[in-house]
């Protein structure tokens, strides 16, 4: 599929302390229609360095599927709502996609 680049298919991933956290995001991404499908995925072991101490635990992470344009609008979200002072955001574009799902993804979030 090759749609127009501002329709482009994005996966958003973020990472939460909590299921309960991750799972309020969650409805509020599909609620606001800013994403079309959030994957959550329990037990990822995190290790890090934070304000000068590697730091180590389990968190939740966060994969929303949504559409090129509506990045600045997830991410402003998702930094807004979320629980962390520094919450990571990150966005990926698939190259190849099935383009039923791509349609499908698009007209959710629209």
């Amino acid at each position: 599929m090759t749609p127009d680049k501002s329709t482009e298919l994005l996966i958003v991933v973020t990472t939460f302390a909590s299921l309960e956290d991750a799972k309020k995001m969650a409805l509020q991404l599909i609620e606001g229609r800013l994403a079309a499908c959030v994957q959550i995925q329990e037990g990822v072991h995190s290790i890090y360095r934070w304000d000068g101490k590697i730091c180590e635990g389990k968190e939740v992470l966060l994969t929303a599927k949504t559409i090129v344009d509506k990045w600045i609008d997830i991410s402003n979200f998702i930094k807004g709502h979320h629980p962390y002072d520094l919450p990571e955001v990150i966005a990926y574009a698939p190259e190849k996609y099935e383009a039923h799902y791509g349609k499908w993804v698009e007209s959710e979030v629209k």
